[in-house]
């Protein structure tokens, strides 16, 4: 009976993250946490379901013609050598999680008032393409790089992918519409997972595999998250729903 409720819990959270582009890490961390899981063994096999979802997610998006390569290359040029970097390290983690927590709880409030606020129709209010970061193309790519290097870095360090320090920047920063910085955190989530992944294998840890009931949940979660996220759910919900995620990782932190 335990068993199954794992893999109803891992369901749901991919299915929730994956809506708005994310694959999920901390919300795995949570439930495996909860569910008694070593310590050794969450963080890795969170890093394994977020490959799978961050998958699922990237083509999800893609098809709905959000993704765009030039939001995102510079962003994991930056970030796969600092999230392989990061995976190798060890890091004492209570006074940093308290940090992040409560980091990513502000994010949450702001994101959810700003939703509440806005509703005005699908683009919510969002920039044009043209407005999205200032500056030239040569100092938007810097800024992006720059961003993408801190959070490679912190992604690797603390096992998850790294979506949850990227959408509220790229939000806060206006680099996007909602649907291209969903699309723009999944691929993300996905080059600094393997990133993180090989980081760990280099510094000499197992990577255990999940069971294929884990991967199946995580899979068809995803699947029907980021359909819903890609092609389904107003901006508003979207919004909605990433201060939902970005509050769970809050919770998860400073618990």
């Amino acid at each position: 009976m335990t068993g199954w409720l794992l893999v109803a819990a891992v369901m749901t959270v991919a299915a929730v993250y994956a809506s708005v582009g994310h694959a999920g890490a901390t919300g795995y961390i949570a439930v495996m946490t909860l569910f008694g899981l070593e310590p050794e063994v969450i963080r890795p096999t969170a890093l394994v379901l977020n490959v799978v979802v961050a998958t699922i997610g990237s083509v999800q998006f893609a098809r709905a013609g959000h993704f765009d390569r030039r939001l995102f290359l510079p962003l994991a040029a930056a970030s796969v050598p600092a999230a392989a970097v990061g995976g190798w390290l060890t890091l004492p983690t209570a006074a940093f999680e308290t940090i992040l927590g409560i980091v990513l709880g502000f994010a949450a409030v702001r994101i959810g008032a700003e939703a509440l606020g806005s509703g005005r129709g699908d683009r919510g209010g969002e920039p044009e393409p043209s407005s999205r970061l200032p500056g030239e193309s040569l100092q938007r790519s810097a800024a992006l790089a720059g961003i993408g290097c801190a959070v490679g870095l912190l992604s690797g360090l603390t096992g998850v992918g790294g979506g949850v320090f990227l959408t509220p920047l790229l939000l806060a920063l206006r680099a996007a519409s909602i649907r291209t910085i969903a699309a723009t955190s999944a691929a993300f989530i996905l080059v600094n997972s393997l990133a993180g992944l090989a980081g760990g294998l280099a510094a000499g840890r197992t990577v255990p595999l999940p069971g294929l009931e884990l991967v199946a949940a995580a899979a068809l979660g995803g699947a029907i998250g980021s359909h819903l996220g890609a092609f389904r759910l107003p901006v508003t919900a979207i919004r909605l729903l990433m201060a939902a995620v970005l509050a769970m990782a809050s919770a998860k932190s400073l618990l």
